[in-house]
């Protein structure tokens, strides 16, 4: 296999060029994945962090729950229009 391989990129080396994209896109796929995955964990872990310390606020009596429901529920969407982030 290896010899036809040879063969085929002695007769035609411009095949080498999409080989080495389709490589690099690949690469590029899966890092980008990678990464992706690694930044919802860390979002997910503070997330629960924030929630148990909240939790003990409220529970020391250093906070009051409606204070901790609010701080919980900011930034997140509550079924109002998005609005956008964009200056135009």
């Amino acid at each position: 296999m290896q010899e036809a391989l040879k063969q085929l990129l002695d007769k035609d080396a411009t095949l080498l060029i999409p080989i080495a994209i389709f490589l690099m896109v690949g690469v590029i796929a899966v890092v980008a994945i990678v990464f992706g995955t690694m930044a919802r964990m860390v979002n997910s872990k503070e997330s629960e962090r924030s929630r148990r310390e909240i939790a003990a606020y409220i529970a020391e009596g250093s906070m009051t729950p409606e204070d901790g429901e609010r701080l919980l529920t900011a930034g997140k969407n509550t079924g109002k229009k998005k609005q956008s982030r964009c200056c135009l």
